[in-house]
């Protein structure tokens, strides 16, 4: 069945016909009016009361058409979720940076649900993966604590706004209690007073731009990043958390996973998205909207760990098809590339929502090119025909039980 899916037009979106997101939703609805003064910034695809998505043919919500047909999820998401659709797949266009965030895990999640349901609507939690459709960018989980060190040791702004003792204390902690003065650090860097950032963040610019021409010790303090960030959020918090989480830019098919409580922020880029159905996320830079920086600091994972490890590399399932398969059981993506004239047939036992990419062909008896969405029930055969000559791209997300 094909989809109608809503888009959200988030201020760090895309401006107008530069969003791939916008692209693809007026190359499957001619009444869809690109404005070059708005952001696209995400396509819904899935069941979440805040964005839900339209049988096209019918005008029922996937939801409802779900709850009428529950046969179509299978036994094993029966058995598992209940009669939901378990995941939300999306496409993202970014053209600024997303917030410094992390998701709650379950049981979080219901907390900050009981407690703060106006700001946390939903009491699920958010795994979620990142496909990268062009190059990608975005900080990602703490760095190695080498260095989160040497970025102590050679910006004395950043110290002087944590404080010189809690930033000795982690210059000089061994393993064991890394984390704690790990998280004594950040968290006295994300709760220091406005002002003080501000002028802490001023001096240090004014450093390196006092280092004029010496784009050696320019690099070393990562100064385009944080000119460029500060470009959008001057005088924020989050400006200075590019010396504490890993910076990656992932070239399109380079994926990451984001489990409960990862920090991160996505900068700049088009990706695909899918995560369970959740919207919760708490924030504490980055943003005008609330921010919930206690919370954020205490649930946060202090692991350190390396850029690469952060990269989910996706497995062959045939000629055409390879999955990126995270370790949660609510959703698995497939990227799907049929370079030559040629039929696909994949079944699968889950159900499915798929998105074209580029290309066209038919898929049953329904014509898909750019912006198609497709719903398949579990076993429903996705069959794929191209055309002599032509390829086309589609991203399907399943249930990974």
């Amino acid at each position: 069945m094909e989809l109608e899916c809503p888009v959200k037009q988030y201020h760090w979106g895309k401006h107008g016909t530069n969003s791939l997101v916008a692209e693809l939703k007026r190359n499957v609805n001619s009444d869809f009016v690109v404005n070059n003064g708005e952001t696209y910034a995400e396509l819904w695809m899935g069941t979440h009361p805040s964005g839900p998505a339209y049988v096209k043919k019918h005008g029922t919500s996937l939801e409802n058409w779900i709850l009428m047909n529950p046969s179509s999820l299978g036994k094993a998401v029966k058995n598992t979720f209940g009669v939901t659709l378990p995941f939300l797949f999306k496409v993202l266009s970014v053209e600024m940076p997303l917030s410094i965030q992390v998701h709650p895990s379950k049981e979080t999640a219901a907390k900050l649900h009981t407690k703060y349901p106006e700001l946390y609507q939903d009491r699920n939690h958010k795994p979620e993966i990142a496909i990268a459709l062009t190059e990608f960018e975005a900080l990602c989980g703490f760095r190695p604590i080498d260095e989160i060190k040497n970025f102590l040791t050679i910006i004395p702004e950043l110290c002087e706004l944590i404080g010189p003792d809690l930033s000795q204390n982690l210059l000089d902690c061994n393993e064991i209690n890394q984390q704690y003065n790990l998280k004594k650090c950040f968290t006295a860097l994300m709760t220091a007073p406005e002002d003080s950032v501000r002028k802490q963040l001023q001096a240090l610019i004014k450093r390196i731009s006092d280092m004029g021409d010496d784009e050696e010790n320019k690099s070393k303090v990562l100064h385009d990043l944080l000119n460029r960030i500060h470009g959008f959020f001057p005088g924020d918090v989050g400006c200075f958390c590019i010396y504490f989480f890993n910076h990656l830019i992932l070239k399109p098919g380079e994926a990451i996973f984001l489990a409960a409580n990862d920090p991160h922020a996505y900068l700049s880029g088009d990706c695909i998205e899918c995560m369970a159905t959740s919207d919760n996320v708490v924030r504490a830079g980055l943003t005008p909207k609330f921010r919930d920086v206690n919370t954020l600091c205490e649930i946060i994972n202090y692991s350190c760990c390396s850029a690469k490890s952060k990269i989910l590399a996706p497995e062959k399932e045939n000629e055409f098809s390879h999955v990126y398969r995270p370790p949660v059981s609510e959703f698995a993506v497939s990227k799907i590339n049929i370079n030559k004239s040629d039929d696909f047939k994949l079944t699968r036992s889950t159900p499915s929502i798929s998105i074209v990419i580029s290309g066209n062909g038919r898929v049953g008896d329904l014509e898909v090119f750019k912006g198609k969405v497709i719903y398949n029930g579990a076993n429903d055969s996705l069959f794929v025909r191209v055309p002599p000559k032509k390829s086309l791209l589609m991203y399907q997300a399943f249930v990974n039980v």
